[in-house]
């Protein structure tokens, strides 16, 4: 007698459950591996970054840094015109609280009382530039002209030296414009101290359209100026010191036969006069 297949008992719920927990827990960790097997080759390739890295890094050990900061090291102990004290100690490079977006270019920073500092390498490049278009010209062909008494000094001492056609205390109106004034004078350059005060001759060499040379301050207008000497030009020695720098400069530069002043013969009291702390 043959016997029949056992008839299959139905799965419980409890089964059921039981087997879908066991399915679920085999997903899980199929998907560990896989994240595991992720995070392995990405450390791989980090690994390799890091390798390639650190080749580069010992490459650039093996560079002379010395040689690649020596041109910028150079630049910054480059010969000024005379010792950076020297032209702190007269004061050269304090401007007004105003600046002006002419100047701006010059400017520093603020000191905390607000006045305007200039940057006093960049007076040295401009004093030298100023010099060299000033020695473009002959002495009798500059007319210089400052109405601030403060310059004064400065300023006829450079005449006396150079043989330049100097006015101060008053500019006479029409001098280089009218040609029917006794006393009418041909230039071909106005070299002014101040494109305020000095702003008549200013007016006059605009008209008739020959170049300008001026000091500037943080608070002066350019418009009209062809060459600046940037500069504090309201203090008597910061004007001795751009006078005494120009008036060597024009010397050697137009091979004048002539003796270099000192310092101190454009700036009072020079010898005691102390650089700020």
């Amino acid at each position: 007698m043959v016997k029949s297949k056992k008839e299959e008992v139905p799965e419980t719920e409890e089964e059921k459950v039981s087997k879908k927990k066991a399915e679920e827990k085999e997903i899980i960790e199929v998907d560990k591996e896989a994240v595991v097997e992720d995070k392995k080759a990405k450390l791989a390739k980090l690994l390799e970054k890091a390798k390639k890295l650190e080749k580069k890094v010992e490459d650039i050990k093996d560079i002379d840094l010395k040689k690649k900061v020596k041109p910028e090291e150079e630049e910054t102990k480059k010969e000024t015109l005379i010792p950076m004290e020297d032209y702190l100690k007269a004061s050269i490079h304090l401007g007004t609280r105003v600046i002006t977006p002419d100047m701006r270019k010059y400017v520093y920073r603020r000191r905390a009382d607000g006045l305007a500092v200039f940057n006093t390498a960049l007076l040295d490049d401009k004093i030298r530039e100023g010099a060299a278009y000033l020695s473009k010209f002959a002495p009798q062909d500059i007319i210089l002209v400052c109405k601030r008494e403060a310059g004064w000094k400065a300023v006829n001492k450079f005449a006396e030296v150079t043989g330049v056609r100097t006015f101060t205390k008053k500019y006479p109106a029409g001098i280089i414009t009218n040609t029917n004034l006794e006393n009418f004078t041909e230039a071909d350059l106005i070299f002014i101290c101040d494109s305020w005060l000095d702003k008549n001759a200013l007016q006059d060499a605009k008209r008739i359209k020959i170049p300008v040379l001026s000091i500037c301050d943080t608070n002066n207008f350019t418009q009209g100026i062809d060459q600046i000497i940037p500069g504090n030009n309201k203090s008597a020695k910061s004007l001795g010191i751009i006078f005494y720098l120009l008036t060597k400069l024009y010397i050697e530069m137009r091979k004048l036969d002539v003796p270099v002043p000192q310092i101190q013969d454009f700036i009072d009291d020079w010898d005691n006069l102390q650089p700020p702390k």
